[in-house]
């Protein structure tokens, strides 16, 4: 028999961080949770919560800790059809639920569906951002339920919908392209021209390139990890980035940005994957994300 009330200190203190907000999250004392988080940790010999400033689950913790969710959306269905049960099952708080998405995602169309789902449900997100070649690695890793990922192979016990693309254009502000490419787009310039890059992860460049010119140039480039930033940072003249269109169409269609190279995009399939046991409980976030997918992405 699982121990809930250890299961859900342990889930609790890596959601909030603490010992102490844990305590008051779950209406009872931090040595109390000290005392249940400890004897579930002696119980199956690993540690799952490593202590510090915040504290954080360990990879075992957070696939116990995704149980606990799985389960309090299971208990959410059963109290809305017996809601008797809910004090009397100690029932406190509202259900968090842990996902992850890349940055452009985020900033575009992804909101829409975190919104309309949190509406509908009353469920809280944690969202973790990263790049959509990595998020995989947050499900595999038992650290969220579900991810926007690019993915296309099924992670292991996840089921795996196609979302469209996300399509990319090279932008930069005219005074910019005037400057750095006054002959049109070359190698040589390419070579010299400041880009942006939003990490080490980010590969949108290196694509588009390899897509313009069929060959790999090592280029200039600021690091800036804002996807809103990329945008002021081209409108600014600071450099040429990989925008997602429906931040710059605007600014296109003004003349406030320019393509590098009009016409030539990259389109990076997304897919949406779920962990299949939570995945009947999470039906309607899937069903939120698929179709601000559709409205916004490209076929």
């Amino acid at each position: 028999m699982l121990d809930y009330a250890g299961l859900k200190a342990v889930a609790a203190v890596a959601r909030t961080g603490s010992f102490e907000k844990a305590a008051k999250a779950l209406n009872v004392t931090p040595s109390a949770i000290s005392q249940r988080v400890k004897q579930l940790e002696d119980r199956l010999g690993v540690v799952l919560v490593v202590r510090g400033s915040p504290c954080t689950a360990t990879e075992k913790g957070e696939w116990l800790c995704r149980h606990v969710e799985q389960v309090e959306m299971l208990e959410g269905g059963l109290f809305e059809h017996l809601p008797s049960l809910g004090p009397a099952a100690g029932v406190g708080g509202q259900v968090t639920v842990h996902i992850a998405t890349n940055a452009d995602s985020l900033g575009t169309w992804f909101l829409t569906a975190a919104a309309a789902f949190t509406r509908q449900t009353g469920h809280l997100l944690n969202i973790a951002v990263d790049d959509q070649d990595h998020t995989a690695e947050w499900l595999k890793g038992g650290r969220v339920l579900a991810a926007v990922t690019g993915l296309e192979k099924p992670v292991t016990g996840c089921r795996r919908v196609f979302l469209g693309s996300l399509r990319y254009h090279a932008t930069a502000s005219p005074d910019f392209v005037a400057s750095h490419f006054p002959h049109g787009v070359t190698e040589a310039g390419l070579a010299r021209a400041p880009a942006l890059t939003f990490n080490q992860k980010d590969r949108l460049q290196s694509l588009w390139m390899r897509q313009a010119l069929q060959r790999d140039v090592a280029f200039p480039t600021h690091w800036l990890p804002s996807t809103q930033g990329f945008v002021e940072a081209a409108l600014l003249g600071m450099g040429w980035g990989m925008n997602p269109v429906a931040l710059v169409k605007d600014h296109l269609a003004a003349g406030r940005l320019v393509e590098l190279l009009p016409g030539v995009t990259v389109d990076i399939p997304l897919y949406w994957q779920v962990n299949r046991m939570a995945a009947d409980q999470l039906r309607a976030l899937t069903q939120a994300v698929t179709t601000a997918a559709r409205a916004d992405l490209q076929a």
